[in-house]
């Protein structure tokens, strides 16, 4: 692998000077800007827990809601079911009172006739009486009194209709008499059925008025607890939108963080730049075995879905610090520099190691070591308003 000419390292005098002079750059550091990130990221965390925790809850204020219009449902069809019993049961009280009514006329129609039949009866014996104390004189004079033998036909008739009538009277009052005691037997037992059906029926009514206050119980127990899940759900949507808050002001100071430190980086890069015009000796970087894959790995974790171009500049940062006597002076030195590089600080650079790396990133690193540097920056981050540098991709690089 050919050589690749850098700057010669500052004089020991020269290096306490520069980092005397940067140490005033560097009250912001990426370590800082990296615990704003992961505090932004456990409140998000949090932010889904509680998210969570909200949608749980209107899940269940959903369900209390569907059951709550479930039962009024139920105590809808109960009072109208309530409402049709109370009038069937009025109805069969009127039917009741009617049939009472009819009763009532009957019996008196029975006794009308009973005492009728007994009236007719009464003077039947009267008449018998009297024939049999008096003898057939009354009727044997009235038939030899006949003034002709039509006439004594006619008396003879006369007498045997009023025989006639008075059994057939008698037998109609006794039948009449008979068909009102078995109209009365049968509007009895029609009350006595209507009686039944309206004890069916206030039974029934009973059952309605258990059921209503069962349902009236669970409405009631279901209406508290949906209060109870609207507190929980205001108290759970204020934790989100508290956790919202401090996640703006996290990113907010997160923004503030990464342009103070672009700005305090930009200043280090000018002084640096400064002090390596005035010392301006070259001496030659020889690449470890590993750097190849080293830088490769870097640049997959930082630019994998970047274009080419943004590859390489990746690439170029790194080792345009490796020039630079304000970094480290190796590949492998500036890529594990505290608090420089975040995939390092995170775990993801470990894993891209032992994963591998792809043939892209890898050729990027190749012609980056073979000395094709596109740029002369130190830093490199996602684009953000406020800061000057080159933009390539979605990478700024200062």
């Amino acid at each position: 692998m050919k050589k690749i000419p850098l700057k010669r390292i500052f004089a020991a005098a020269a290096l306490v000077c520069c980092l005397t002079v940067t140490t005033a750059y560097a009250d912001v550091t990426q370590e800082d800007i990296d615990n704003a990130k992961n505090q932004i990221n456990n409140l998000k965390n949090q932010q889904k827990d509680a998210q969570d925790a909200v949608d749980d809850i209107n899940g269940k204020k959903g369900q209390l809601e569907s059951d709550l219009n479930n039962l009024n449902g139920q105590m809808t069809n109960i009072v109208s079911s309530m409402n049709a019993l109370e009038s069937q049961i009025n109805d069969k009280k009127k039917e009741l009172s009617d049939l009472e009514d009819e009763i009532d006329q009957t019996q008196d129609n029975l006794e009308a006739a009973k005492q009728q039949s007994a009236s007719q009866y009464e003077d039947m014996k009267i008449r018998i009486r009297y024939m049999y104390e008096n003898g057939n004189t009354p009727m044997l004079e009235m038939l030899l009194s006949a003034s002709s033998f039509s006439d004594f036909l006619n008396r003879t008739e006369y007498i045997s209709e009023i025989n006639s009538y008075d059994r057939q009277k008698l037998e109609e009052f006794i039948q009449v008499q008979e068909q009102i005691a078995a109209e009365e037997a049968s509007l009895e037992e029609q009350k006595k059925d209507l009686e039944s059906e309206q004890q069916e029926l206030l039974a029934m009514q009973d059952d309605m008025k258990v059921k209503q206050n069962s349902v009236n119980s669970l409405i009631s127990s279901t209406q508290a607890n949906i209060s109870q899940t609207n507190s929980e759900l205001s108290s759970a949507q204020g934790k989100v939108n508290d956790i919202n808050s401090q996640i703006a002001r996290m990113e907010e100071l997160e923004k503030q963080l990464e342009i103070q430190k672009a700005k305090e980086d930009a200043a280090r890069m000018a002084e640096i730049k400064r002090q390596e015009a005035e010392n301006n000796g070259e001496f030659s970087y020889v690449p470890s075995d590993s750097d190849l894959y080293l830088l490769g790995a870097i640049i997959q974790c930082e630019a994998d879905g970047e274009p080419y171009e943004g590859k390489l500049a990746v690439g170029s940062v790194v080792m345009n610090r490796v020039r630079s006597s304000y970094f480290p002076n190796t590949v492998s030195g500036v890529i594990y520099q505290s608090g420089q590089f975040s995939p390092v600080a995170s775990g993801r650079y470990a894993l891209r190691l032992e994963q591998g790396v792809n043939n892209t990133c890898m050729q990027a690193a190749q012609e980056v070591l073979n000395g094709n540097i596109t740029n002369s920056c130190l830093y490199f981050r996602t684009v953000i308003d406020g800061l000057e540098g080159t933009i390539i991709g979605h990478h700024i690089f200062y």
